[in-house]
Parts: structure tokens; C-alpha cells; sequence
């Protein structure tokens, strides 16, 4: 094998394998140590948590006020879905004057695996065919009315 061979061997094997490599992706809060240590309960109120993590990702609708911040890292193969590498989901919740009442991290461990099942989705009840479905409602629906549309 001549050198100029070798060469484009070992430029396509590294073109194959940069093809092949995962694609990470980073969705919502960026994560700093530092900044979510800093809130502490008694001690901060909103302003102070929005001054120290900013906005966040969302807030609770019902119940005592709680603010999250959720950030998801994720990686995808070629040809593949996405796949969750690392979650983490801060909650920071208030009293009724705005002040720090507690603050709660969470992780992979208590995010829920949802599983689709295929392209159907299962009811209750019996199945129907194509004919019933056209046809099936014909007699359920009422009498035609008196002659002209009108009636009492």
C-alpha cells in the first residue's frame, strides 16, 4: 500500500467515525452549583431568587407558590432519538409574604418513563367496522319532523 492510500484509509475511517459520534443538546436552566446553593430558606424571598437564578422555567398554578427550574441534557446517536442523559428539576417554594420556605432537588430517579403504545390508542368499549361506523347512527338519531321543518 502506498502512502497516499494510507492516507485516504485513515481520512475515511475519521469521517466515519465523527458520522457516528452523539449529538449533545442542553434544554432549559443551565445548572450552576454554585448559584443553587446560595438560596437558602429563611433567609431568601422572591427577589432575591430571581436576582440569584433568574426566571424561572416555570411557577406553580395551584397550591402554596413554588418556582422550578428544570434542565435536561440529552444526546442523540445518529439516526436516533433523543435520550435524556441528565434532569434535574429545582423547586423553590414561598410563603405567603414571598419568602423562602423550602427549596427541593430532584433528579433521573424521579422522572417518569412514558411509554407509548404504538400508533393506537386504547379505549373502552367494543370495536367497530367500517360499515358501522358509515352506517351505524342511521334510526338512533329521531324521527323525522312534520313536513316543512317546523314542529312546537
Amino acid at each position: 500500500m502506498n502512502k497516499r492510500m494510507k492516507l485516504g484509509l485513515v481520512c475515511a475511517a475519521a469521517t466515519l467515525a465523527a458520522g457516528c459520534t452523539s449529538i449533545a443538546d442542553h434544554r432549559g436552566y443551565i445548572v450552576d452549583e454554585a448559584l443553587l446553593q446560595a438560596v437558602s430558606p429563611g433567609l431568601d424571598n422572591k427577589r432575591s431568587v430571581e436576582a440569584t437564578l433568574g426566571q424561572p422555567s416555570f411557577k406553580s398554578q395551584f397550591g402554596p407558590e413554588t418556582w422550578y427550574y428544570v434542565s435536561s441534557k440529552t444526546g442523540q446517536k445518529p439516526f436516533g432519538s433523543p435520550e435524556i442523559e441528565r434532569h434535574t428539576v429545582l423547586a423553590v417554594a414561598f410563603d405567603a409574604q414571598g419568602n423562602v420556605t423550602s427549596t427541593d432537588r430532584n433528579g433521573m430517579e424521579d422522572l417518569a418513563q412514558i411509554d407509548p403504545e404504538g400508533d393506537i390508542t386504547p379505549t373502552l368499549g367494543r370495536e367497530r367496522g367500517l360499515i358501522e361506523d358509515l352506517f351505524g347512527n342511521i334510526g338512533r338519531v329521531g324521527g323525522i319532523g312534520p313536513a316543512g321543518g317546523g314542529g312546537q
